[in-house]
C-alpha cells in the first residue's frame, strides 16, 4: 500500500522507542510447506535476508526455489524494536520490509540465491520500488559473517558492471550485517499464498545477472 513516506533512514535518536515485547503473535510454521519460521536457525541452514519492496511478492519469489527450506517477513536494518507493521509504514523506525530465507546449502548457493534477488527487482531506485515509496521499500542484503558480505559486494560489482552495459544507473542496495530480525504479523506471512490475488509488485530491470 502507498502512503507518503520520509525519504531517510531516521537516527537512532529520532527512531520509534518501540518495546521490549512483541506487540503481536506471529504464526510459527510456513503456510506453504509447513517448515518452522521462528526460532533458531535449523542446524546445517544459512540465512539470508533481503529488502526489495513490498515483502509480499518477494517472499513468494524465494519459498518457490529449490533448496530453500523455509521463509518468513519481518522488519530489520533499523531502530526500533519490536515495531508493528503501522510503525513502519511511518518511515520513523528506520526499518526496512524484509524476507528471510532459511536455505540448505548444499543444494542452493548464496550466490545462486543473489542473482534472483538482483534479477527480481530494480536496485538502483533507492528509498522506492516502483509505485512503492519510502525508506521500509529500499533495496537491502543482510548476512550473518563477513564472508557472505564479501559474496554479496561481489555479486553487486558484477551486476553493476551489467547494469553499465545496459545504461543503467548505479545500485543503491545497502549491504551490511544483520541486525535484529523482527518477524512481521500473521497476516503478512506467506501473503500470497494467502491471498494469491493480492499486491505483488516484484519486478525488475530487464537485465540479466549473467
Amino acid at each position: 500500500m502507498w502512503r507518503p513516506k520520509l525519504m531517510a533512514v531516521p537516527s537512532a535518536a529520532e527512531a520509534l522507542p518501540g518495546r521490549e515485547q512483541p506487540a503481536f503473535a506471529t504464526a510459527e510454521k510456513h503456510y506453504v510447506n509447513g517448515n518452522p519460521i521462528l526460532g533458531k536457525l535449523p542446524a546445517g541452514l544459512a540465512e539470508l535476508q533481503i529488502g526489495m519492496g513490498c515483502f509480499w511478492g518477494a517472499e513468494r519469489r524465494f519459498w518457490q526455489l529449490d533448496g530453500v527450506y523455509s521463509t518468513s517477513v519481518g522488519y530489520g536494518g533499523g531502530h526500533t524494536q519490536n515495531p508493528t507493521y503501522e510503525e513502519v509504514c511511518t518511515g520513523m523506525t528506520g526499518h526496512n520490509e524484509l524476507v528471510r530465507i532459511w536455505y540448505d546449502p548444499q543444494q542452493v548457493t548464496l550466490e545462486a540465491l543473489l542473482k534472483v534477488f538482483w534479477e527480481s527487482h530494480d536496485p538502483t531506485q533507492g528509498m522506492r520500488q516502483g509505485n512503492d515509496i519510502g525508506t521500509q521499500y529500499r533495496s537491502g542484503i543482510y548476512l550473518n559473517s563477513e564472508e557472505d558480505l564479501a559474496v554479496a559486494e561481489t555479486t553487486r560489482a558484477h551486476y553493476q558492471q551489467r547494469l553499465n552495459e545496459a545504461g543503467m544507473g548505479d545500485i543503491t542496495t545497502e549491504i551490511q550485517l544483520a541486525g535484529p530480525y523482527y518477524p512481521a504479523e500473521t497476516y503478512h506471512q506467506q501473503y500470497l499464498a494467502k491471498n494469491p490475488n493480492g499486491y505483488c509488485g516484484l519486478g525488475g530491470c530487464a537485465v540479466a545477472y549473467a
